[in-house]
């Protein structure tokens, strides 16, 4: 069975939110045969980060790098990468819950208290009712809207992880030590790391902010925005020359020479000794089990 054929069947459901459910169920001798089979598969070992910020076009970006699907923003990348955002999450929960994302602007100036509920952090409970706009009420129950993404997500990365599975990991950069963090884990496990950098100006971000789905509050857009900027320079430090700017101030066709340099990095053979091991392991498992059969 192919990597992709069983992934699709073990955690791919109707609901982002059964999938909660469905990831924990999954059995070890499942993940066993995900690393088993999935050794030879393109972008093993490969963990690339997007930043930028709201607004950057970095959904543009991916789309024209990767090959993301658009309809399926977690669906798997022409390139065997994984995507890792729980923003799609969170819009499809919205969406569940018959919320707008265009409404959460509104929602957050209008009711502070609901809008903590629906985006709040991991702490945030939700069991208030929400008018939704075609008559009714929904009740949200449990862990905030936001919350329950995040879980969800976190437990899809974990799931690739285990795998050594290529992923993008998409979020704006605004959080440097985050970042940092999830790279030095991504090295101890073998993986080969890389940034792609989505830079536009403040005034374009504010523009294309107007016609997004989730609309920023203007103070919140600009304060994210100049936060990632302050970031730029410790990114490149920190990536080294695995690290490459897309200026994305007017969406054209992703240059050449970055859609290479990706793709080279993506295609090398995995350089970090800990993947190294760890790929000569699991080929061997793999060949064990071949001989069995």
């Amino acid at each position: 069975m192919s990597l992709k054929k069983l992934v699709t069947e073990a955690v791919v459901v109707d609901s982002m939110f059964d999938m909660e459910q469905e990831l924990m169920t999954i059995k070890e001798s499942i993940l066993e045969q995900v690393i088993v089979e999935g050794v030879d598969d393109p972008g093993i070992l490969k963990c690339i980060f997007m930043a930028g910020g709201p607004g950057s076009g970095k959904s543009f970006t991916a789309m024209e790098i990767f090959g993301i699907d658009k309809k399926l923003k977690s669906s798997f990348a022409s390139t065997g990468l994984k995507s890792v955002n729980s923003d799609s999450a969170f819009e499809k929960g919205l969406k569940d819950n018959g919320i707008d994302p265009r409404d959460l602007a509104r929602i957050e100036k209008e009711d502070p208290e609901l809008w903590y509920k629906i985006a709040g952090g991991s702490s945030a409970t939700s069991d208030t009712s929400y008018d939704i706009s075609k008559g009714g009420r929904r009740t949200i129950k449990g862990k905030s809207i936001r919350a329950r993404a995040k879980d969800i997500t976190k437990k899809q990365k974990a799931f690739y992880e285990a795998g050594r599975l290529g992923m993008i990991i998409d979020g704006t950069g605004h959080d440097y030590a985050k970042i940092q963090k999830n790279k030095k884990k991504a090295i101890e496990l073998g993986y080969d790391t890389y940034m792609v950098f989505v830079n536009t100006s403040l005034e374009v971000a504010q523009e294309r902010n107007k016609n997004r789905d989730r609309v920023l509050p203007d103070d919140l857009l600009e304060k994210s925005w100049k936060d990632v900027q302050q970031n730029l320079g410790k990114f490149q430090n920190l990536f080294g020359g695995n690290f490459r700017i897309v200026d994305n101030t007017v969406y054209k066709p992703i240059s050449g020479q970055v859609q290479k340099a990706v793709n080279k990095f993506v295609n090398k053979p995995t350089y970090n000794a800990i993947g190294k091991k760890w790929i000569k392991t699991a080929r061997a498992l793999k060949n064990a089990n071949i001989i069995k059969k």
